[in-house]
């Protein structure tokens, strides 16, 4: 069997044929033990122990006298905690306390009577043990007062009668089970008992090890949807969940190379272009001073085209690096205010803009400080940019088992269909660019790149007051 490949489906069907078999055999131990222990136990006789208590009293009270009879009854009676009558099969008492019988009773009485004796070839009696009769039991619940009835047929042999008393055995109870005379729940309940024990024995290591996989699948896929390409999940299964775990491996290896490759590609051209758009922007401030004044607002369109592609390279430099660099960061603790006064004391600059910070000075973060200031200096500038106009901008921190920082503006907010997009590269909600709008559609990527740089996260909301609230959680 070794080396032998089983698919996910015939596993759980081997499981399950083998949970069956275990089952089996243990039942059929149980009824092996049931046997040799009382052929006439609960599993074969479901009113064994009311029958058996019958015959011990159609023995006992062999020649009795009506007295003699009822102290029997009180003896046994007081035993299994019921109350024991004898009716004959007209429902009239014979034996055990004064009753009034309930009439559902006494019907059931009269309707099953016992055949007539059965006599030997001398036209005596035979023996009790030869007269059983195939007479039914019976078992009624009474509601006035609320009682449970169980009957059982038995003998009674009086001194002045030649034959015995074709009679039953009626026993009540405030119980169900009849404290056990009725209604044995013991086997039953061992019997559950057994199965769910065999149950769980069995199937408990197969689906622990099926929920594990799984999980650790769901949690390696989450890691892979956040960017965390280095995530891998065990192979050592050889049916459909070890197939898939491989699947994701090659998967995260292979967009590992991609993104870390774009990133790198994204690098090495951002650099490479930064010495000639330098260079050129060097020549157009000397071809500026040189030009007649006819041509110098071409000259100066042409300018700012090159600060514009010359800030996109910066910010796609930065982004890059900021992804490449990710897991080779050591974080350190960071006092918190300080570095948001000094970041939106510069962002903010000359514009009217009010910042208002509501930061406990002793709430410190675990970041690295320059990536940090990175992200909230984008989003503070951001703000400025977008919703500087509309009221201030509040910067706040809750201190908890992480720390959240939020930074809102007054502003519209954005459609709700593009919170999760906004921090997606090149993604903006303009549908053209222009010198107006500005931006390159990599701001809120770079916050996000260097917020989970920083190993926090990082998310964007639409205030119920109004205005955009971007959410930083960072470790403590």
């Amino acid at each position: 069997m070794l080396g032998v490949r089983f698919s996910l489906f015939t596993r759980i069907m081997l499981w399950f044929f083998l949970n069956l078999l275990v089952l089996g055999g243990v039942f059929l131990a149980l009824i092996n033990l049931d046997f040799r222990f009382d052929r006439n136990s609960f599993f074969f006789a479901p009113n064994s122990r009311l029958d058996y208590l019958a015959r011990l009293i159609t023995n006992e009270t062999q020649d009795k006298t009506r007295d003699e009879r009822d102290a029997i009854l009180r003896r046994y009676a007081e035993y299994y905690r019921v109350t024991l009558y004898i009716f004959d099969d007209d429902a009239k008492q014979i034996g055990g306390p004064p009753v009034a019988l309930p009439p559902e009773i006494a019907e059931k009485i009269v309707r099953n009577k016992m055949p007539a004796p059965v006599r030997d070839g001398d036209g005596r009696p035979a023996e009790p043990k030869m007269m059983r009769p195939p007479a039914p039991f019976f078992y009624t619940k009474t509601a006035d007062p609320p009682l449970y009835w169980s009957s059982s047929p038995v003998f009674v042999f009086d001194r002045d009668l030649p034959d015995p008393v074709r009679a039953r055995l009626v026993a009540a109870s405030d119980s169900f089970t009849g404290n056990g005379l009725f209604f044995n729940p013991w086997p039953w309940l061992l019997t559950i008992g057994v199965v769910v024990a065999v149950s769980t024995a069995v199937w408990f290591p197969f689906v622990r090890g099926l929920t594990r996989n799984i999980a650790e699948m769901n949690d390696a896929a989450e890691k892979i949807a956040d960017e965390d390409f280095s995530a891998r999940v065990s192979e050592r299964r050889s049916d459909e969940l070890g197939h898939l775990g491989a699947s994701i491996n090659h998967l995260a290896q292979r967009l590992e190379g991609f993104v870390g490759g774009q990133k790198r590609f994204l690098g090495d051209v951002s650099h490479e272009l930064n010495s000639p758009l330098a260079r050129m922007q060097f020549a157009l401030s000397i071809l500026e001073d040189r030009v007649d004044e006819k041509n110098r607002g071409y000259v100066e369109d042409v300018r700012e085209e090159v600060e514009l592609m010359s800030k996109l390279v910066k910010e796609l430099l930065t982004y890059s690096k900021a992804g490449i660099k990710a897991p080779q960061i050591e974080l350190e603790r960071t006092v918190l205010r300080p570095l948001v006064e000094r970041v939106a004391e510069r962002e903010k600059g000359a514009e009217a803009v009010a910042v208002e910070i509501s930061i406990d000075p002793a709430t410190e973060v675990l970041a690295q400080p320059e990536m940090l200031a990175r992200a909230i200096a984008n989003v503070v500038r951001n703000s400025v940019r977008h919703a500087g106009r509309e009221g201030s901008i509040e910067i706040s921190a809750v201190d908890g088992n992480e720390v959240e920082l939020k930074i809102r503006d007054r502003g519209a907010g954005v459609p709700d269909d593009a919170l999760e997009k906004i921090f997606d590269p090149f993604y903006r909600l303009e549908t053209h660019r222009s010198r107006a709008t500005g931006g390159t559609g990599l701001g809120l990527a770079i916050v996000k790149t260097c917020v989970e740089a920083c190993q926090g996260k990082v998310t964007a909301q639409n205030h119920k007051d109004g205005g955009l609230e971007i959410t930083i959680r960072l470790k403590k």
